[in-house]
């Protein structure tokens, strides 16, 4: 297992990209709302989810590294 250290902002916004991406997915394969809303709701969801993952990712990627870093200077 890896070690990654975020502050608590960026775990707050990984977790929110992937809350919106799931609910987003959600609305588009329930039929809880009238087909026009939830569709555009899903849509928009899912598009905000997928298109903040790259910098979610590149916020992880960063403090692997720096704790690879910190870890290698102690040793």
């Amino acid at each position: 297992m890896k070690d990654i250290m975020l502050k608590t902002p960026e775990f707050g916004f990984i977790v929110a990209t992937r809350a919106a991406l799931a609910l987003g997915a959600g609305l588009l394969l329930s039929s809880r709302l009238n087909s026009g809303k939830r569709r555009a709701l899903g849509s928009a969801l899912v598009a905000v989810g997928a298109l903040s993952t790259i910098p979610a990712l590149m916020l992880v990627r960063r403090s692997r590294s720096a704790r690879e870093r910190l870890r290698r200077r102690i040793e």
